[in-house]
């Protein structure tokens, strides 16, 4: 089977309740699931060091 590049994994995070909370507020302030918020916090840390290339323009509107 080949590997989408894309593809999503599922992964089990522990986290203390005092840092669940805060994240769950403030996706609800964002309008995100607790999910999507934690994806995108990691997702800016991540490009942020320099560990994941921005996606260009046109790979982000397919």
């Amino acid at each position: 089977m080949v590997k989408k590049e894309g593809a999503t994994k599922s992964f089990i995070l522990r986290i203390d309740g005092e840092t669940m909370n805060a994240i769950e507020a403030w996706a609800a302030d964002e309008f995100r699931s607790t999910n999507g918020q934690i994806l995108w916090i990691l997702n800016e840390a991540l490009k942020k060091s320099g560990r994941l290339k921005k996606k260009k323009r046109k790979e982000e509107e397919e």
